[in-house]
């Protein structure tokens, strides 16, 4: 998680700056990280609730773009099946896109993870990016207005996903699923859909590759992520 962890910190300094900015204090801050642990929605709703939204719309929109969750939730499901159920449950708060990309990674490589692994290594995974989110959103909270202009924090935004997309991209379906559903993500947010972008591009983008994966043998499949630049 550590790489990983360097694109969340600032995230979550935005997080905290923007929250301020927009009326909460640091408790308030706090609870929200500790509460949603999600950082697109969150800052959805900070900026929502700073627009004088409504919290029943608010709320809504942090559901839509949560629904990925779903999806994250079901996959890993076919991994952590016969697992501890209480274990399930803490790593169902946990998951994030971070924990669900390196846990899911581990559990289908060359050499998985022992099943009775999985869940310590999902819940480990998370507990490290939920401290750090914690950290990090109470930093910008204090930082708040002293964080200079110039430094370009909106771009860990992009960056902490990116991160994560590329040494997913290990065959063909699995680009075509990433370049598919990041176009249909920003034709729908251009559209004038922008809280639910994310969920029809993941539906989209998943669409694609399984026809893409259906149709093509797995002889397409590339040697590495490398080959793609």
């Amino acid at each position: 998680m550590a790489p990983v962890l360097l694109g969340v910190i600032p995230f979550g300094v935005v997080f905290g700056a923007t929250a301020v900015d927009s009326g909460m204090g640091i408790v308030e801050v706090l609870g929200f990280s500790i509460v949603v642990f999600a950082g697109a929605s969150q800052l959805a709703a900070v900026e929502l609730l700073g627009d004088g939204g409504a919290v029943l719309v608010t709320s809504a929109t942090i559901w839509v773009i949560n629904l990925r969750h779903l999806m994250y939730g079901a996959s890993l499901g076919t991994h952590l099946a016969g697992t501890s159920r209480p274990g399930r449950w803490l790593g169902a708060y946990l998951l994030t896109d971070q924990a669900y990309v390196v846990t899911v990674s581990r559990c289908t490589d060359a050499e998985p993870l022992v099943h009775d692994d999985r869940v310590p290594y999902l819940i480990g995974a998370g507990l490290g990016l939920w401290a750090t989110w914690q950290a990090a959103s109470v930093a910008g909270a204090l930082l708040g207005a002293g964080i200079p202009d110039e430094v370009p924090l909106d771009f860990a935004v992009p960056l902490v996903f990116l991160t994560l997309l590329v040494p997913a991209l290990r065959d063909r379906p699995s680009v075509l699923a990433a370049v598919v559903g990041g176009a249909a993500t920003v034709a729908v947010a251009e559209a004038g859909l922008p809280d639910a972008a994310l969920l029809l591009g993941a539906l989209v983008g998943i669409a694609a590759g399984t026809i893409a994966d259906a149709a093509g043998p797995s002889a397409n499949d590339l040697a590495s992520p490398g080959e793609l630049t």
